[in-house]
């Protein structure tokens, strides 16, 4: 994933939506909800990954379920792709446009249709924003676990797309973990309904099937979440280490140990730097890492449970060890945890994001091996990363103003994935594959595999037109990047438009 500092990419011109569509449209939603001007587009031509960018045809706003199924039926009857978008926050290009299709704005269906305490659940539009949930759950002593670091600005329905996570994904799993229902419309226009209020639903997990299907099957109109107890107690720790692999290490030996934390994540000294530049969270100066470990659950169970902890991290070679003495505290060191992305635009004009996976056991080594890798393409590489369950983050700060510079640090964004995955990891921990990793699929799936992944995507979009060009490595692609080739075409893997 790419955050550049101007458009990265082009696209041809697009061709005229069919005339019957344009009537149908326009028989859905009035002139201020189609938008068809170039100066309302631009907002819409990319998502978090900006190396990506195409202007759609049209962009219609949603503010009903029945508005996003009528726009969905009239694409499927015209032939016309869409690609559903909420706050715009994918990491891989999952929400780009398409140059001959429309977006589908969610962001107005904000409505938490019920919220059960009795029975722990809500079903919410998709619109909704993640931290929405738990701050309207927590008056019931409830919260919504996945905590991804855009949980204020992303909305659940992006999530479901992409299988988010967050930094608590360590004890509580993924969005999928947490979804046991969903109302939707397919690309064909056909509204189904999955799962149950029921967390003991018998029968195949088509939900789970759904999450993180990345739009390629059609929209959620109603997702049934699952909520949890508000945690009674926290015990946040925050260590420092002369090395990353030392940090990594340190995580090793917390899961040997049997304890299970709500989170443990690692930042290095560059993402720290960011960090404190940003909000002042007040992490060591000199330290070359530093690992949050966060202990939550009945007072009982934290008490015996941080002794275990203090005597794991004293005998890892911590240079300082300090523990939160209060929510305020805990809190601080969190926003500058949760700020990393976005803070480390203080250090580099440009940079890349990926998100890939290694078993927990080799964390120290796959540090070291991409610390080889920046070197090696002279570039610069922040790593802060969900090191519970061995997702790495890795920021490669590049100028694009510099001839070269990007194509260095997209070589290197492509020798880390592919690092991940021969030390049996994966290409994608939460972010999805999207535009940017659809080249390194066959790395992890046979032919047989992505074939069969195929066959389900064309049992609900036999004509792709949801969310085309996302995942599959011989999918057509949105857009191009303006400057030299594109990755997969590098991998001999052609981007038609």
């Amino acid at each position: 994933m790419a955050f550049h500092s101007r458009s990265m990419s082009v696209a041809p011109a697009p061709s005229p939506l069919p005339p019957p569509f344009l009537v149908a449209l326009r028989g859905i939603f009035p002139p201020d909800r189609l938008l068809a001007e170039e100066a309302h587009l631009s907002a819409y031509e990319s998502d978090g990954l900006t190396a990506f960018a195409v202007a759609p045809r049209a962009v219609v706003i949603a503010e009903t379920q029945q508005d996003v199924i009528a726009a969905v039926r009239a694409c499927a009857e015209h032939s016309v792709p869409f690609v559903a978008r909420g706050s715009g926050t994918s990491l891989s290009g999952g929400s780009v446009p398409v140059a001959n299709g429309i977006v589908i704005a969610l962001n107005r269906l904000t409505k938490i249709l019920r919220l059960d305490p009795a029975q722990r659940l809500a079903v919410v539009e998709p619109g909704v924003l993640n931290l929405q949930v738990t701050r309207a759950a927590s008056q019931h002593g409830l919260i919504y676990a996945p905590d991804p670091s855009s949980q204020q600005i992303c909305t659940i329905g992006g999530n479901v797309a992409f299988n988010a996570g967050g930094a608590h994904c360590l004890k509580y799993g993924m969005t999928s973990n947490h979804v046991i229902g969903m109302k939707c419309v397919l690309a064909t226009g056909e509204l189904v309904t999955l799962g149950s209020d029921s967390v003991e639903a018998a029968g195949p997990d088509v939900t789970g099937l759904f999450t993180g299907s990345e739009g390629l099957f059609g929209i959620a109109l109603e997702i049934t979440l699952r909520l949890l107890p508000r945690v009674e107690c926290y015990h946040t720790v925050l260590a420092s280490y002369p090395n990353t692999e030392a940090a990594g290490d340190a995580v090793a030996a917390v899961v040997a140990s049997g304890l299970l934390p709500g989170a443990m994540e690692i930042m290095d000294r560059l993402a720290m730097d960011a960090a404190e530049a940003a909000v002042g969270a007040g992490y060591p100066p000199q330290a070359a890492a530093m690992l949050i470990v966060e202990l939550e659950g009945p007072r009982e169970q934290v008490a015996l449970e941080r002794e275990r902890l203090q005597q794991i991290i004293t005998g890892s070679g911590a240079q300082t060890i300090h523990i939160a003495r209060n929510d305020d505290e805990r809190l601080k060191i969190w926003k500058g945890r949760k700020c990393a992305f976005s803070a480390v635009g203080r250090l580099s004009p440009d940079f890349i994001v990926q998100d890939g996976v290694v078993p927990r056991r080799r964390l120290g080594e796959a540090l070291r091996g991409i610390g080889e890798i920046g070197a090696r393409h002279a570039v610069r590489i922040a790593n802060v990363f969900h090191a519970g369950d061995g997702n790495l983050h890795p920021l490669i700060m590049y100028d694009g103003r510099e001839p070269g510079a990007y194509e260095r640090a997209e070589e290197a964004a492509a020798e880390i994935l592919r690092l991940c995955t021969k030390m049996g990891g994966s290409i994608t921990g939460e972010h999805g594959v999207g535009m940017e990793k659809r080249a390194f699929l066959p790395d992890m799936f046979s032919p047989a595999d992505i074939a069969m992944m195929h066959r389900i995507r064309h049992a609900c979009d036999p004509h792709e037109i949801s969310n085309p060009g996302k995942m599959f490595p011989d999918s057509e692609a949105p857009a191009l990047r303006q400057h030299g080739l594109h990755p997969l075409e590098k991998a001999g893997i052609a981007c038609r438009e």
